[in-house]
């Protein structure tokens, strides 16, 4: 190790290129399914042609892969400068499918709303930065517990090869079968025996390792769809406002800004954990700049044809399982989205590894993500505040509603699916409010010295 190894953090380090490179994709491999999705659904939702489902997918991955670069290699002001992977929020999709919905407003009318919604969250920003006391380890523990809780269930579906029913609402009859099962629990075998028994480098890409196996078991079974590839194109440029010139529409613009908001505070959460893990506490400095490239990351989703985007909570369960903390590898993560974007034949293949082959290497970091939580909750004085396991009780309570009883709140006016359908913003929330209502607010000396005592247990 050099003196410059001893003296920079690591998530500061530079890694061998081809190390970097491989580190990068298996962060990819991770949320592109997720990544893909939203247009997916969009499009059916707003019944588009497969070729504008095609360019809203390169545009999807191509603006992630921008919005990720700007994280995590950082200019300016922008940027957290951490490894964060960026991928469009699926708060989302039901008040663009509304938008889209609207005759007179369509796709432009989405992304005129997105585009005003990313300035909203640049000049909000600093305004959350102040409010970093109101996120003591309670709150954030409580939130990274409810993420891995919820994120759990997009592993289990997966491991069963996708949902339980079938868009037209009928019972989905592929949902786990054995062999999905069986493929599931190899790829959960090798990555498990990789962890245990692999030293250094590999050890650190089990989880590619095995979805690699994975792959390549589907495709001796003959589960692995290929026949588009040829007429997929080798290059696919993606140009602003390609599928028209934003419209504003201030309704619209208002129902995004709300969803901004909520991206915001799942966001802080997300960063302030994150801070812990790698053991560089989140200042309100470095909060404050990972906001604002949230409302960067919408700004360019919207003239580039996409979405609005925050950072990915199933990437930081896997920094979590393998202990690589540089950002330099989710930079090369948004190399590769970028070139995805532009290369469509290669997102075809991507695109083309079965969500059973995805669900077991989802659950164990999802599982990760929950044991973080949990391991921040543990550095909680549970003695000297009595109402702190209340708070924690409660708050995880309220964060499981959305997804034990998805019902639970279907009779509450339309506008408030924006907090009740997302298990992380009712935790949040919830935690917040029980949190001043027992032990009051910290001074933002506390706020500090919590963090750097949670930081510590993290390492532990």
């Amino acid at each position: 190790m050099t003196s410059t190894d001893l003296t920079t953090h690591p998530v500061d380090q530079r890694l061998p290129a081809a190390r970097t490179a491989l580190l990068g994709l298996q962060h990819v491999l991770v949320m592109y399914s997720a990544c893909i999705v939203v247009p997916l659904i969009l499009g059916a939702a707003l019944r588009l042609p497969r070729d504008q489902i095609v360019l809203l997918i390169n545009a999807d991955l191509f603006a992630a892969g921008l919005a990720s670069l700007v994280q995590a290699l950082g200019f300016w002001k922008f940027g957290i400068r951490m490894p964060v992977m960026m991928g469009v929020t699926f708060t989302a999709v039901t008040p663009m499918i509304v938008i889209g919905s609207n005759p007179s407003l369509g796709l432009p009318g989405i992304f005129g709303a997105v585009i005003a919604s990313g300035v909203f969250g640049i000049l909000v920003a600093p305004l959350m930065g102040r409010f970093l006391r109101f996120f003591p380890s309670i709150v954030t523990g409580s939130v990274l517990l409810v993420i891995g809780i919820t994120l759990m269930k997009v592993g289990i579906d997966w491991a069963a090869g996708g949902q339980p029913t079938l868009p037209d609402g009928s019972t989905n009859p592929a949902y786990g079968r054995p062999l999905y099962l069986a493929i599931s629990l190899g790829v959960l075998l090798v990555i498990l025996l990789l962890s245990r028994f692999a030293k250094g480098f590999i050890a650190n890409i089990a989880v590619l390792l095995g979805i690699g196996f994975g792959f390549v078991a589907a495709c001796l079974f003959g589960e692995v769809r290929l026949d588009e590839l040829n007429t997929t194109p080798w290059v696919g440029m993606i140009r602003p406002f390609a599928l028209g010139l934003p419209v504003f529409d201030p309704v619209a613009i208002v129902s995004m800004c709300l969803v901004m908001l909520v991206t915001l505070v799942e966001s802080t959460g997300m960063f302030l954990a994150l801070g812990q893990i790698v053991d560089k506490p989140t200042t309100p400095d470095r909060l404050v700049r990972g906001l604002r490239a949230d409302g960067l990351g919408a700004v360019l989703g919207g003239i580039f044809n996409a979405f609005p985007y925050t950072s990915f909570s199933q990437n930081i369960g896997l920094v979590t399982l393998t202990g690589v903390r540089t950002r330099f590898v989710c930079v090369a993560g948004g190399l590769i989205l970028v070139a995805l974007g532009l290369f469509p034949k290669m997102g075809y293949i991507v695109a083309a590894t079965p969500p059973f082959v995805l669900g077991a290497a989802a659950l164990v970091m999802f599982g990760m993500v929950a044991v973080m939580g949990l391991r921040i909750l543990a550095s909680v004085n549970y003695e000297r505040h009595n109402g702190s396991a209340l708070v924690v009780a409660v708050s995880v309570s309220v964060g499981t509603v959305p997804l034990l009883s998805p019902g639970f709140f279907s009779q509450l006016p339309t506008w408030t699916r924006v907090a009740t359908d997302s298990g992380i913003v009712l935790t949040t929330l919830t935690a917040i409010a029980l949190n001043l209502m027992f032990n009051g607010l910290g001074t933002r000396q506390q706020a500090s010295d919590a963090a750097a005592r949670s930081a510590a247990m993290a390492e532990t």
